[in-house]
C-alpha cells in the first residue's frame, strides 16, 4: 500500500461523475481503521438530490461474498464438507442430466459442493429456465427459495462439474443448502450470524421491485440513450418469498465495508467479533478452477490472471496484466457496478459502490484502477 494517495482516488472517483457516472461512493479500510472514504454525485433520478452517507443499493452478485461466507461457517463448524454431494442436501440434486455432444445423459459423478462454489457445477444464469417458470406458474410470488432452487434440475446441465467454469445460479443454490444444514430460511440465518454481529442494519433481501424503499439509490442503466434511470427492479429476486444467494440483497456502503475489513482482518470484526478463523479466510482464497475453467473465466468474463475460489476471484498473477497490486487480493463485484476487494497480508479492504446497469467500464477500468490505487506498490 506504499502507493496509497488520498487525493489521487478522489480524483479519479470524481472523474467518473464527469463520465455520467450518477453517484459514487469508495470506504477504505487498514486493520479496522477506515482510513478513507469519498463520494460524490446524486440518488434521485432528476441527479438533484446529493448522495447520503447511508445510502441503500441494490447489490446484485456482491451477495456472493455474503453467501460465500456463510457456507464457510458452516464448514468450519462440521456441518458441511466442500466434498459432499449437494444431494446430500437438497436431494433432487441426487439425479441429474448433463448435455453432451450426441444428446443428453444422466450424470455419473455427482456434483459437489465445492463445484458450486467455484462455479464449476455445470449451471447457467438463465432466469427464464423451465423449471422457473413451472415453479413461478404454480406457485406465484409466494414461491420459495427452494422450490425455485429445486426446480433448477429440470434442465440438462451444460458440462460434467468440475471440468468447466460457467458464471451461473450455482450460489443461489448454495443458499438452499444452507437453509437444509442450518434449519432457517436463509435470510434469517445471515441475519442471525453475519448482520447481527457486525452491526449491518442496512442488508437485507430485495424484493422483485424495490419502488419506494427508503435511502434506496435511484437505479440506472447504459443503453442506446446513455446513462438513464430504471425501476427499482432486482431480476434475480425471482419471487417475493425467493432469496437468491447470488444476487439478491439490499446494503449499504459502510455495511459492507465493514464485512470487507472483518473478512481481510482474518474474519475477527474491530469489536472483536470472529465470524471466520484466518485459516477458513486462506480456503476461501484458494484457487478451484481447473486449467480449462481457467481459460474460461480469463475469456467469458474478462479476469486474466485471475482464480477463483469459494465465490471470489483471487489475484494470483498481477504480473499478466501490469497491476502493481500484490498476489492474493479477493473479493467479487456486482451488477451494478460496485465491488468488494480485500488483502489479508495488508489487513487492507476496499468497497466501491455505484447504481448503474450494464456499465462494461466498471468490470474492465474502474475496479482495475482502484485496485492498483489502493492496493498497489
Amino acid at each position: 500500500m506504499s502507493g496509497f494517495d488520498a487525493e489521487k482516488i478522489t480524483a479519479y472517483l470524481d472523474s467518473l461523475i464527469d463520465k455520467g457516472i450518477p453517484s459514487v461512493d469508495c470506504i477504505v479500510y487498514k486493520a479496522h481503521k477506515q482510513i478513507y472514504r469519498h463520494m460524490n454525485g446524486t440518488s434521485d433520478a432528476a441527479k438533484t438530490k446529493r448522495i447520503a452517507a447511508d445510502q441503500r443499493y441494490l447489490m446484485f452478485s456482491m451477495t456472493k461474498v455474503q453467501t460465500m461466507t456463510a457456507v464457510m461457517q458452516l464448514v468450519e463448524q462440521g456441518k458441511l464438507s466442500l466434498e459432499d454431494e449437494v444431494g446430500k442436501y437438497l436431494p433432487v440434486y441426487k439425479k441429474l442430466t448433463v448435455r453432451k455432444d450426441n444428446g443428453i445423459e444422466e450424470l455419473k459423478e455427482p456434483m459437489r459442493i465445492w463445484q458450486l462454489l467455484s462455479m464449476q457445477s455445470g449451471l447457467d444464469y438463465d432466469l427464464n429456465r423451465p423449471g422457473i417458470v413451472r415453479v413461478l406458474n404454480e406457485k406465484g410470488q409466494q414461491a420459495s427459495t427452494r422450490e425455485i432452487v429445486d426446480s433448477f434440475t429440470e434442465s440438462p446441465l451444460l458440462f460434467e462439474p468440475g471440468t468447466h467454469f460457467q458464471y451461473s445460479l450455482s450460489h443461489d443454490v448454495a443458499g438452499a443448502v444452507i437453509e437444509a444444514v442450518s434449519g432457517m430460511s436463509f435470510g434469517e440465518y445471515l441475519k442471525k450470524n453475519i448482520w447481527e454481529p457486525l452491526g449491518m442494519k442496512d442488508t437485507f433481501f430485495a424484493k422483485p421491485f424495490n419502488n419506494g424503499l427508503e435511502r434506496l439509490a435511484q437505479q440506472f442503466i447504459v443503453n442506446e440513450k446513455g446513462i438513464v434511470p430504471m425501476e427499482q427492479s432486482c431480476n434475480y429476486q425471482l419471487s417475493e418469498n425467493y432469496e437468491s444467494g447470488g444476487a439478491g440483497l439490499v446494503s449499504a456502503t459502510a455495511d459492507y465495508a465493514v464485512l470487507g475489513d472483518t473478512l481481510a482482518c482474518g474474519g475477527e470484526s474491530a469489536e472483536g467479533i470472529r465470524i471466520l478463523k484466518p485459516e477458513t479466510v486462506e480456503l476461501i482464497k484458494k484457487n478451484l478452477l481447473c486449467p480449462a475453467s481457467l481459460e474460461d473465466i480469463a475469456n467469458t468474463m474478462g479476469r486474466k490472471g485471475y482464480g477463483y475460489g469459494c465465490g471470489m476471484q483471487v489475484l494470483m498473477h498481477p504480473e499478466k496484466i501490469g497491476s502493481n497490486a500484490p498476489a492474493g487480493i479477493f473479493g467479487w463485484d456486482g451488477a451494478a457496478g460496485s465491488c468488494i476487494q480485500m488483502d489479508t497480508a495488508s489487513q487492507t479492504s476496499f468497497v466501491y459502490v455505484q447504481h448503474v446497469r450494464n456499465c462494461g467500464m466498471s468490470y474492465d477500468t474502474i475496479h482495475p484502477m482502484l485496485r492498483d490505487m489502493i492496493f498497489g506498490e
